[in-house]
């Protein structure tokens, strides 16, 4: 007897690879926008899932951007309670304007935020995400794009701790959770959104389709594999990073203790320093670093250096004093 189509075994194969340390008898979730990539994904987990003695439900964000979009996120739902998920939650958000980030990653804020909410409410273990191989490139390319560091352009990161899985990065690209969908008898919807150019991700798929004419089709699996070893080694430095902050005493902090590590684990030393002392550790960004790395490497008798979450960092002949930063 045959067996499943080539696109269906690989969302098979990655939704059991995401899932193998999932508590038995536990709920887990799938990220449906009604797209191919999601509608492959719960179509795999509704497949896999009970097979591996876990229950499947689903998770539909309403971001509330476009007029139809109640509907298209209620036709998600109807879709995923078809292949048998439940519970399915369709959940409306609020998007907030003006965002300084921009308008995906206020998206993506609001979406995750949901996604935690419902995780409590229904004690869920694990939520699927359906980002493909091709989403792994686009992320890997804007950020080589912005000048970005080894764990940003490690990009998605595959699984690990916390309930937030991607299975997809495992190898299936788009084209073939297409080709899954079509297998299977499944429609999907193809969000406009992806083909709007005031999107930066959108310009990074344009952008990505274009060089992989002009340099072939393996670009997309470079960059992915680019990912996968910026990934080794920032877990490396990180790993490095961690036992060389866990060894310094204070604040205060010596300046040779400091002044004599590589410059690639002193200023993650930093960043954790910083996080420890109070910090808010997403705000402290590289000009904050540098700032603080001048104070030991290229010390000019500077003034203090404030940091976000209300520190104020100041070199006092060989010791790195932090302190509140006081109230103007």
């Amino acid at each position: 007897m045959p067996g499943p189509h080539p696109a269906v075994a690989a969302t098979r194969l990655a939704v059991r690879r995401a899932v193998a340390d999932a508590p038995a008898g536990s709920l887990v979730l799938v990220a449906c926008s009604g797209g191919a990539d999601s509608m492959a994904l719960a179509a795999a987990a509704a497949f896999e899932l009970p097979k591996q003695g876990l229950r499947v439900g689903a998770v539909v964000v309403d971001h509330g951007l476009q007029a139809d979009s109640a509907q298209v996120a209620q036709a998600a739902g109807d879709r995923c309670r078809a292949l048998g998920l439940d519970p399915v939650d369709v959940v409306r958000v609020q998007v907030a304007e003006g965002d300084g980030d921009g308008p995906e990653a206020a998206a993506r804020a609001a979406r995750h935020a949901a996604f935690g909410e419902v995780l409590e409410t229904r004690d869920a273990t694990r939520l699927l995400l359906g980002h493909t191989r091709d989403d792994q490139a686009e992320t890997v390319l804007l950020r080589l794009a912005r000048g970005s560091g080894t764990r940003a352009i490690a990009g998605m990161a595959n699984d690990g701790p916390g309930p937030l899985r991607r299975p997809f990065l495992l190898g299936v690209g788009r084209a073939q959770t297409r080709a899954a969908c079509a297998a299977l008898g499944l429609t999907w919807w193809d969000d406009p959104h992806n083909e709007d150019p005031r999107f930066a991700r959108v310009r990074a798929r344009r952008a990505l389709r274009l060089l992989q004419d002009d340099l072939g089709p393996g670009l997309t699996d470079n960059l992915v594999r680019t990912a996968t070893l910026a990934r080794q080694d920032a877990d490396h430095l990180d790993a490095l990073a961690q036992r060389q902050a866990d060894a310094l005493d204070g604040p205060p902090w010596q300046v040779g203790d400091l002044e004599d590590l590589p410059d690639a684990l002193r200023t993650r030393v930093w960043r954790l320093l910083m996080a420890r002392a109070g910090a808010t550790a997403a705000d402290v960004g590289a000009v904050h670093v540098a700032s603080l790395d001048e104070l030991v490497t290229r010390w000019r008798g500077q003034g203090a250096v404030d940091i976000p979450g209300g520190l104020r960092v100041v070199r006092r002949e060989r010791l790195i004093e932090v302190a509140p930063r006081p109230v103007e």
